[in-house]
């Protein structure tokens, strides 16, 4: 077989989902650290009444896992495990999200969204970019070899 298809490459739209990955965590993070009851009151869909959750523990983590992503992306064959890390927040955030946040606003449409769209469906892209980066650094280090 040709030595070039067996190559695996890390293609450079990886990098750019994984910087997008960690901007649009580190803005959604910010918001409820920042503007914490009136963000959870909105996806409450309950203007007016206060819930007593820590919003901004949970924005204060989501920034440390979205700047894990963001600075995966500049090296994401070496530094393969900070993607994993930033996988595992983001199963944190979802995990914290349904557990300690919907219990006591609900499940709606916007709290749905969040814990779906922000957290759940970012895992699939992060996943497939995972893999493939360690199958590039599995290759490089049988190369050394």
């Amino acid at each position: 077989m040709d030595q070039k298809a067996q190559f695996p490459i890390f293609p450079m739209h990886f990098r750019g989902l994984l910087l997008l990955a960690g901007m649009y965590t580190v803005a959604w993070s910010a918001f409820f650290k920042w503007f914490g009851p009136e963000l959870v009151a909105w996806l409450a869909i309950s203007p007016g009444q206060s819930f007593d959750v820590p919003a901004e523990w949970y924005g204060n983590l989501g920034i440390v896992v979205g700047l894990v992503l963001f600075v995966s992306a500049f090296y994401p064959v070496s530094w393969v495990y900070m993607i994993l890390a930033g996988i595992t927040g983001k199963v944190i955030l979802a995990i914290w999200f349904s557990l300690g946040f919907l219990p006591e606003i609900g499940w709606n449409k916007r709290t749905g969204f969040h814990l779906i769209v922000n957290e759940l469906l970012w895992l699939i892209p992060l996943i497939l970019i995972f893999l493939r980066g360690l199958q590039v650094k599995e290759y490089l280090r049988k190369q050394e070899e």
